[in-house]
């Protein structure tokens, strides 16, 4: 029965005798209506809260429902991607090993022709210097036989010289072509002694390096060199050698006669050098000058 709080005020009773008290009843059926009226307002008031609700719940099943179906997703796809990087990462594995082997078998192989190649070399440098100390060893040999030639040509010329000047005791002129000869042959002893320093010095060099690189091989003998048997050589040693040999009572040189002497010789080339100049000069101031009618 649906009955409003209007009909309640409304509402009209028949009278009879001996009833309810009018005033008691209208005063009832408006608090009564007014209560009712309440009623309805709390009613309607829950109906639209209820709707609300209801809607909101629809919202959320459906916000559920979308997370759920989004979470589904989710996981599958967080599945797929992890099946996905681990063939991936498998393939890369595959890639990076086939690739290390390959740049190993390469690095092996460009050692292998780098050593090979750095052999080869040192071989052929070390048969280089064999070949080199071989000929050195055979100019030292060379060498080595001449000494006694050349000793005894200057022991010859020191003799010759010396009789020379006990026959003449002014220094002759003749004597000079001689001095020049001595002089020569000691700047051919000295360049000799120069080259058998250089010969030997390379010879122990070569030596060392090759009993550096090849220790157990035995290397032949060297003669020693001639440098220390010729470097203290000079006329006055020679001149006292033939002395003591063929007479003690020879007469010899004194220190302040042999340097007059040398000097004397080198007095005498100056000289000449400076007449040659002094001719070359007039041989060209005649050419500059020219002929007779070339002056004019």
């Amino acid at each position: 029965m649906n009955i409003t709080p209007l009909e309640i005020r409304q509402k009209v009773f028949e009278k009879n005798f001996r009833g309810y008290d009018k005033d008691e009843v209208a005063a009832f059926l408006t608090s009564l209506s007014v209560e009712w009226e309440k009623l309805q307002d709390q009613t309607k008031e829950l109906k639209y809260k209820l709707e609300a609700a209801e809607k909101e719940v629809m919202k959320l099943r459906e916000v559920e429902n979308s997370l759920f179906r989004t979470l589904k997703t989710a996981e599958d796809t967080g599945a797929n991607m992890v099946e996905q990087a681990n063939k991936t990462a498998q393939l890369h594995m595959r890639e990076t090993e086939m690739k290390a082997d390959a740049l190993m078998s390469e690095a092996k192989h460009r050692a292998k022709s780098i050593i090979e190649d750095a052999e080869n070399r040192a071989g052929a440098i070390i048969e280089d210097m064999e070949d080199e100390i071989r000929q050195l060893e055979q100019v030292f040999r060379s060498l080595n036989a001449n000494k006694d030639g050349v000793m005894s040509e200057l022991k010859n010329l020191a003799t010759d010289i010396m009789d020379k000047l006990k026959r003449h005791n002014d220094f002759p002129a003749d004597i000079k072509p001689i001095l020049k000869e001595a002089k020569k042959l000691s700047r051919e002893v000295n360049d000799s002694n120069i080259q058998d320093k250089a010969v030997s010095e390379m010879l122990d060099t070569g030596h060392k390096k090759e009993e550096k690189q090849a220790p157990e091989a035995d290397p032949s003998p060297v003669e020693e060199p001639i440098a220390e048997n010729l470097s203290n050589l000079d006329l006055n040693d020679v001149s006292e050698e033939n002395e003591t040999e063929e007479n003690e009572d020879e007469i010899t040189l004194t220190a302040e006669e042999e340097a007059e002497f040398l000097a004397a010789a080198e007095a005498d080339e100056v000289e000449e050098t400076h007449k040659e100049d002094d001719e070359a000069k007039d041989e060209a101031e005649e050419e500059n000058k020219g002929s007779f009618f070339d002056r004019f």
